[in-house]
């Protein structure tokens, strides 16, 4: 059965062209139900039927998986045994009469004006790896890039001089971005002070290293980023999404056009741009609430 789900993520590779990230995703959620089929004594991918995947996701929703967890393996469940139909692996879709549940809203963490200036403020300027972390966080406040298109960051990506940065996203699309002035100022002081000092005998096409002149990890920049919330004193659970949560949430809070943000966050459908209309109208009640004089 295991076989059968490391050819459909193989297929998912190499004919679907989806990011490393993504193909973690479905294997993690096709594993755990392998796991399961297996501890059940069903050993066959024909064997598997609707009251099968009920008892499963009844039995992950009792062991405390958040809503859109659940939703998102119905999906990857969905979509592999489509997969197998294709190739007449099983006679019946067992996901046919499996609903999927409706997504709860999720307000992401976002970062008001005082708390963003308190991050960007931590970093020490004053020695090298602090400029690479104070420009990291304008770059990303100001872009909106996802953690992992900023680790995959080359230098022929920035066009600096027309305040544009160009990325590559999920599902392997492009697009282009524009990037403020303060941000470009403390890029180009990493770039011209740092960079240059961080990569020694080696040689990389990406912009920003760690202190052995490689490419920085995704994680690097989530532990850094944990520690600088910490040491600006802020209580919200922040990570690099944090960010560009922030950035979406300030452009539609300063009136930019949702389908704009839609644009620059790289979103396919309108719908995963739209929580953040939630957010927005969040801030718009408590601004009220605090200054009318009769809320």
């Amino acid at each position: 059965m295991k076989d059968e789900v490391d050819n459909y993520l193989h297929y998912l590779v190499v004919e679907r062209g989806l990011a490393e990230n993504s193909v973690q995703s479905y294997r993690q959620d096709l594993m755990q139900f392998v796991d399961y089929l297996q501890n059940h004594q069903l050993t066959s991918w024909g064997a598997v039927d609707q009251f099968t995947i009920l008892s499963y996701l009844e039995t992950e929703k009792k062991a405390g998986k958040a809503r859109n967890s659940v939703i998102h393996i119905v999906s990857s469940l969905r979509k592999f045994f489509q997969y197998l139909m294709r190739l007449k692996r099983i006679q019946v879709d067992p996901m046919q009469k499996i609903a999927t549940p409706k997504r709860g809203v999720h307000l992401p963490a976002v970062l008001n004006d005082q708390e963003l200036h308190r991050l960007l403020a931590v970093p020490n300027v004053q020695k090298k790896l602090g400029i690479r972390d104070r420009a990291i966080l304008e770059v990303l406040y100001a872009t909106g890039l996802r953690v992992s298109e900023l680790v995959h960051l080359k230098l022929q990506d920035l066009h600096l001089e027309m305040q544009l940065i160009q990325t590559l996203g999920k599902g392997h699309k492009e697009r282009i971005v524009p990037i403020d002035v303060v941000a470009i100022s403390w890029l180009a002081r990493y770039l011209d002070e740092v960079r240059p000092a961080l990569l020694k005998q080696t040689k990389t096409p990406y912009v920003f290293l760690n202190s052995r002149g490689n490419q920085l990890s995704r994680q690097s920049v989530w532990k850094m980023l944990k520690q600088t919330a910490i040491a600006a004193g802020i209580q919200k659970n922040i990570t690099p999404h944090t960010l560009r949560h922030t950035f979406a949430t300030h452009l539609l809070e300063n009136g930019a056009d949702l389908r704009t943000v839609q644009e620059l966050l790289g979103h396919a459908d309108i719908s995963t741009t739209q929580i953040y209309t939630h957010v927005s109208h969040e801030h718009l009640t408590q601004e009220y609430q605090k200054y009318h004089p009769r809320a």
